[in-house]
């Protein structure tokens, strides 16, 4: 559901946007965002946006983030020409490969920035959530790499559907910390690591994974993943000879797409955020938040929300444990309410679909979160023949294996169509 701004508005906005004056002070992306938290919680915010301010652009921050991104992390990550989606898509297609930094998704972006700065505060233990697993993993081998614990929290369906990942952050020396409250995944996760930092704000540092929740978090991991766009948008004019006519990102929390996205806002280019369909369009089908959710506070941040009548949250469904959250962040909603990014969704049966073909044809194994915009962008393509197209791709898909071996592989039923 489009949130109404007027013309004016919506264009002041994103010329704010664009020139980085948001989140403003309030920590709002024009209405959306800001800080909804208990009286308990304001303290740890109020530390940790301190804490932001005074660290993220600073000097001696910025060089050992940046030598961590390069010697640890393996950045820049490749941008890679897809020749054979090319032929039989009709399009000139890249992918940003974000599955070959180390852990295998663009999460360790984030949690190696964050585990910094929590070393920086002077956190005693990191703790995290997670979905898909790739966000623990992430902190996992980021706390092991600063020589924080790191307890991670995630949803016992999550943990079902996810056990490789489960097992890397065990390897890693995290305790996972199985979520039995609520609706079991990412959201029940969320709430249970927030209750925990409630019991020590100043020893406990929180390493959200997305780009949700109450100011700093939004802004902070917006920033710390922005330089997926920055690598992307440079690499795009160097390997492919100018910039996309449209870039393709998967949408659940948010913190891939605006990595990829935010830094090519002021570009012409068509920019595509893509959701979990899932299996239908009722509520309990899909995890499509933008397209069907409503205005509303979840987990401290004001955004667009998937809600009842009552203003009850509900749970979600979404083949990729990703994507199965039923908020987005707030400046997606703005994006959205803009116009400046259009939000679409793929079912659960495109989505594999497409993972199987991006096999099939190139040879990568993507994560099913990221076979969405795979989807998207395949149906892009056949309106737009002959355009040049970005796709990030997000992680790879080794994680989802104990998933897909339920479904039989359909290989080599997809060229040329």
């Amino acid at each position: 559901m489009k949130s109404r701004l007027g013309a004016d508005e919506a264009k002041a906005l994103l010329s704010a946007q664009i020139r980085g004056e948001l989140p403003d002070q309030r920590g709002r992306f024009g209405p959306f965002g800001g800080r909804y938290v208990p009286e308990t919680l304001v303290p740890a915010f109020d530390r940790l946006e301190e804490g932001v301010h005074r660290y993220l652009h600073e000097q001696d921050f910025q060089d050992e983030y940046r030598r961590e991104l390069r010697e640890w992390v393996g950045r820049p990550t490749a941008l890679s020409h897809a020749p054979q989606l090319s032929e039989r898509w009709g399009t000139d297609v890249w992918l940003k490969r974000e599955d070959l930094a180390h852990t295998g998704a663009h999460k360790i972006n984030n949690a190696i920035g964050q585990a910094l700065l929590a070393k920086r505060l002077g956190a005693k233990h990191v703790i995290a959530e997670t979905g898909a697993g790739q966000h623990g993993v992430a902190s996992a081998a980021a706390c092991a790499r600063v020589g924080l614990p790191c307890s991670v929290y995630m949803g016992a369906v999550d943990i079902e559907r996810q056990a490789p990942n489960v097992d890397r952050m065990n390897r890693l020396g995290a305790e996972v910390v199985a979520v039995e409250t609520g609706d079991k995944t990412l959201r029940a996760a969320i709430d249970e690591a927030l209750r925990k930092w409630v019991t020590d704000p100043e020893g406990i540092y929180y390493l959200l994974g997305s780009a949700v929740g109450a100011h700093p978090y939004p802004w902070l991991v917006r920033e710390l993943q922005s330089v997926i766009g920055q690598e992307a948008r440079q690499q795009m004019i160097e390997q492919a000879g100018g910039l996309p006519d449209a870039a393709f990102a998967c949408v659940g929390g948010g913190s891939n797409a605006i990595g990829l996205f935010y830094p090519l806002l002021g570009d012409d280019i068509e920019l595509i955020g893509v959701e979990a369909g899932g299996t239908g369009s009722g509520l309990g089908q899909n995890a499509a938040t933008l397209a069907t959710g409503t205005p509303g506070v979840l987990q401290g941040s004001y955004t667009i929300i998937l809600q009842d009548d009552d203003g009850q949250v509900q749970e979600t469904h979404s083949i990729s444990a990703g994507l199965d959250y039923s908020g987005v962040g707030p400046e997606h909603a703005l994006l959205q309410a803009t116009g400046r990014v259009k939000y679409v969704s793929a079912s659960d049966d495109e989505s594999l679909e497409a993972l199987e073909e991006l096999c099939e044809a190139e040879g990568i194994l993507t994560a099913l979160e990221t076979s969405h915009a795979f989807a998207s962008a395949r149906k892009w393509s056949q309106e737009n023949p002959g355009k040049r197209i970005l796709i990030g791709n997000s992680g790879r898909g080794d994680k989802d294996m104990p998933t897909l071996t339920k479904y039989p592989a359909r290989i080599r039923t997809y060229a040329s169509s």
